[in-house]
């Protein structure tokens, strides 16, 4: 298996020490359908320490957990090598140490779908669950975006349903593409016809491509790849006319949009020859709508791209932590040509916006 800077890899005796820390996930869940039951409380002071309390402002967007039974899932697909060392109060610390009021968190690629819909359900719904965890016994310091099954679509019906209604999730995690589909494709579409009713935050995360695994010797499938799929599956939703469709979704898209920046112009190329497809807006017009956070997209070269195509309204902070150090977002913000209102506006103001519970 490839490695590198998104890669998780998981040996047996890591998966068995997250394992036998699965009951953490030991609360209550209302019968009445409210949220997490009272008897989730809050625990020892440090850990229920407040955003306020931490003096800390930024909001980071992509911000990972690993639940011990998503450790475990991945073992069970044969998966190898140690996981990053991992807990809610190793990400505490480090968001404290760089500023972090909140951090939305989501799960590392490929996801919960095992390719069984029973398991599938059975993994989204335990990993949620741990996620809304997190959320009630640290107040102000942690939000979620919830996963689910696709490809399944009745099992992710569901699962929307109770992590936006139940669990009050800040939206919905999807990975770039679910059993070789990107997302755009039409066997989709009541998932996102679905989440535009609700008018949901999407947060798009890469994950490995059937297409293109080790193309290139000795370069990993991260290095290129990632980037690529974000790329792929803008377009998809583009061309395939979900994204005009779906105009209420909130689509937030992973380190910079990929290369999306790069290819704008050849989008628009072949948007010219296409007479079948809705783009009311144009190309540069939908790409405009998307929010797109800047994890490993926090150099020179990407941020002037990005900023070329979108405004600065529409980027997020984000790290990638705990698969890169939150500080080097910070580093590459700070030493970007941003005034300090505009830091201000991606470190934080534009997440206000997006997800206004946060100001609490």
């Amino acid at each position: 298996m490839a490695t590198g800077p998104h890669s998780l890899c998981i040996d047996e005796e890591g998966a068995a020490s997250y394992w036998n820390r699965r009951n953490f996930l030991a609360g209550v869940i209302s019968a009445a359908g409210v949220g997490l039951a009272s008897s989730l409380s809050a625990g020892s002071p440090a850990v229920a320490q407040t955003a306020a309390s931490s003096g800390a402002r930024r909001l980071d967007f992509h911000h990972h957990f690993l639940p011990p039974s998503h450790i475990a899932a991945i073992l069970s697909q044969r998966e190898s090598g140690r996981p990053p060392q991992w807990s809610p109060e190793i990400s505490l610390q480090q968001m404290d140490k760089n500023g972090i009021a909140t951090a939305i968190v989501s799960l590392v690629q490929p996801g919960v779908w095992l390719g069984d819909v029973q398991k599938s359900r059975s993994l989204a719904r335990d990993t949620n669950e741990y996620g809304a965890k997190m959320v009630t016994e640290r107040p102000g310091r942690f939000g979620f975006f919830a996963a689910i099954p696709l490809p399944d679509i009745e099992g992710s019906l569901r699962e929307i349903e109770y992590a936006l209604d139940v669990l009050k999730a800040d939206g919905i995690g999807l990975m770039t593409s679910f059993d070789g589909k990107y997302l755009g494709d039409a066997a989709f579409a009541p998932v996102f016809n679905e989440l535009n009713r609700r008018k949901a935050v999407v947060f798009t995360h890469p994950t490995q491509p059937q297409c293109c695994m080790g193309l290139v010797p000795g370069v990993t499938v991260s290095t290129i790849e990632y980037a690529t799929d974000s790329t792929r599956t803008i377009a998809s939703l583009l061309f395939s006319g979900t994204a005009a469709r779906c105009h209420d979704i909130r689509f937030i898209f992973s380190h910079g949009g990929g290369t999306a920046p790069f290819l704008v112009g050849r989008f628009e190329t072949l948007a010219a020859g296409k007479k079948d497809v809705a783009l009311p807006d144009g190309v540069r017009g939908e790409l405009g709508r998307f929010y797109y956070e800047i994890a490993q997209a926090n150099h020179a070269g990407a941020l002037a791209a990005l900023l070329k195509m979108v405004p600065l309204s529409q980027v997020l902070f984000g790290s990638d932590y705990p698969l890169r150090p939150i500080s080097e977002a910070v580093a590459g913000i700070a030493n970007y040509e941003f005034s300090d209102a505009q830091r201000r506006l991606l470190e934080r103001d534009n997440a206000l916006r997006l997800v206004p519970r946060l100001k609490a």
